[in-house]
């Protein structure tokens, strides 16, 4: 296996921290980037290098990149992993949040992609993974600014990818289902706070706890389903387009894709019957 220069960001946690973790183990050099450096630290232990990364923000986007370029003069695999989710109505979550929602899952990974994009055509050969979500195909309820996000990360990997291959780059998307990290937690609390004295209030504090009982129950798969994931992919000679791990996510899809919406409307709704 190739030794590769390996740029995950959203690594302070979850599915990031885990597959910075995986890949260090393997030998490859592996750039931890996230907001807070010091929850890296024991990547750090185990052979990750942390660099602060705000994807929000275009210096730190561009400072992150160039200090993987001046260490070593190349980057073979982007990692685009850093991802936020506000959920709620779409009436009722606040525009700023929405477009925070674009600024982290959208247009910080587009950005990134944009600055390692000339370093891999100068030399030809290099892979960027983008972790979206079965909800960038399938849309939940009260998920409809995040929904949103995340068909536009499909979209942009599948126009990046017809894009770049003539120059030795290949593009992976990974959709998870539901797997068990503290995203999930956060996502129902803001949730609740975007419900709460709403119209939508009944509706959307169940949804909340259905997604708190979930995401802190043994039902979802854990983060590693999707790190391996994420490791087969940036290792592969050949890495399909798209990787689905966590429990159900093909058999999500796969029902997303033959249901008529009406029905796919009347099972989502469903879950607060």
């Amino acid at each position: 296996m190739d030794k590769k220069v390996i740029l995950i960001t959203g690594a302070s946690s979850g599915i990031g921290f885990d597959t910075a973790l995986k890949l260090a183990a393997q030998g490859h050099t592996v750039y931890g980037a996230a907001r807070r450096i010091e929850l890296m630290e024991p990547l750090r232990e185990k052979g990750v290098i942390p660099v602060r990364l705000d994807v929000t923000d275009e210096a730190s986007i561009a400072d992150c990149i160039n200090t993987v370029i001046e260490a070593q003069g190349r980057i073979d695999v982007l990692v685009n992993n850093a991802g936020y989710g506000y959920l709620g109505a779409i009436e009722t979550v606040p525009l700023d949040e929405a477009r925070r929602q674009l600024e982290v899952n959208l247009f910080g990974l587009a950005r990134l992609t944009q600055l390692v994009l000339p370093h891999m055509r100068a030399q030809h050969s290099g892979r960027i993974i983008n972790t979206s979500s079965i909800a960038g195909k399938a849309v939940i309820l009260f998920g409809g600014w995040y929904n949103i996000s995340k068909f536009s990360v499909e979209a942009f990997s599948d126009a990046l990818r017809m894009e770049v291959r003539e120059f030795g780059i290949k593009v992976s998307i990974i959709e998870p289902s539901g797997i068990r990290t503290a995203w999930g937690t956060i996502a129902a609390d803001n949730l609740e706070q975007a419900s709460t004295g709403t119209a939508y209030q009944e509706r959307g504090l169940k949804m909340a706890r259905i997604f708190r009982w979930a995401y802190t129950s043994k039902l979802l798969s854990g983060p590693e389903r999707v790190s391996a994931a994420i490791v087969r992919a940036a290792n592969a000679r050949r890495p399909r387009l798209r990787y689905r791990p966590g429990m159900g996510a093909c058999t999500i899809l796969f029902f997303r894709t033959v249901l008529p919406a009406r029905w796919w409307d009347a099972i989502v709704k469903s879950l607060l019957s």
